[in-house]
């Protein structure tokens, strides 16, 4: 989501400028859904029973974790619907299970922009989930590629100085990539709902190639696949200012997305 790019060093990621505002809710067994509601709740700027409130309130919540559930939970709904009133885009993995996105949660909570993975080829990664729940798909990493390559630190009992990098195959490396769009898009045009993000975000889609290898996304893996330099045009186009930025447009020189 947020390497820094342009440095000829590592990988760069989608958006290397946004802030990250990193809270975690799961510990080397996991965690409770109570926590990634409470979690939820307070990176939006909500009110968390004993916790001060965040000064930096996000309007991104990047949900890379799931669990299997026939439904998602009244309290988790709750949650999200409440961000979602604060104008927060809540994305969310599809999940690692090669079955329906239906029995993933968070995933199949209402209003969330839930994120299926494909490989290199556009193809759709064995192991995603798939299905109407799914709102589109992002690189996750497949069979024909060695995976997202990712920032990680490599202690494992403490943090060690410096960074290393890792290859990671799953949907909770294609939902960064959505994330981070998000967050391009909003700075764009700030005054975008969630449901309008959604709308920009299906409208750029790429779609799936009807040659990819194996298995195809085509019909179960949503609008289409992540297209970030489409997504800001069509964002761009929603500007108040959309006049003023097109008669610009032919001194400036065109500058592609990673």
């Amino acid at each position: 989501a947020g390497a820094a790019g342009d440095n000829a060093t590592g990988i760069a990621g989608v958006n290397w400028v946004s802030p990250i505002l990193p809270v975690r809710v799961l510990g080397k067994c996991g965690g409770d859904t109570s926590d990634v509601v409470d979690a939820v709740r307070w990176a939006a700027g909500l009110a968390v029973d004993g916790v001060p409130a965040n000064p930096t309130p996000a309007r991104v919540i990047n949900l890379s974790l799931g669990g299997y559930s026939l439904s998602c939970s009244t309290s988790l709904q709750n949650a999200i619907n409440d961000v979602i009133a604060q104008g927060a885009v809540v994305v969310t993995a599809a999940g690692n299970e090669g079955e329906s996105a239906s029995f993933n949660e968070p995933g199949n909570c209402t209003g969330v922009i839930d994120v299926a993975a494909t490989g290199r080829y556009g193809e759709k990664a064995d192991y995603s989930n798939y299905g109407a729940k799914v709102n589109l798909a992002a690189p996750g990493g497949g069979t024909y590629d060695s995976g997202i390559r990712s920032t990680v630190n490599a202690g494992n009992r403490e943090p060690l100085e410096g960074g290393s990098y890792a290859y990671y195959e799953g949907t909770s490396m294609a939902a960064p990539h959505v994330s981070a769009t998000v967050a391009l898009v909003l700075s764009l045009v700030p005054t975008l709902t969630p449901s309008q993000v959604l709308d920009v975000l299906t409208s750029s889609a790429s779609p799936f190639p009807s040659s990819a290898p194996n298995d195809t996304c085509q019909a179960v893996c949503g609008a289409g696949v992540l297209d970030i330099r489409n997504a800001l045009i069509v964002a761009a186009g929603l500007r108040p200012d959309r006049k003023s930025t097109r008669l610009n447009s032919s001194h400036v020189s065109e500058s592609r997305m990673p």
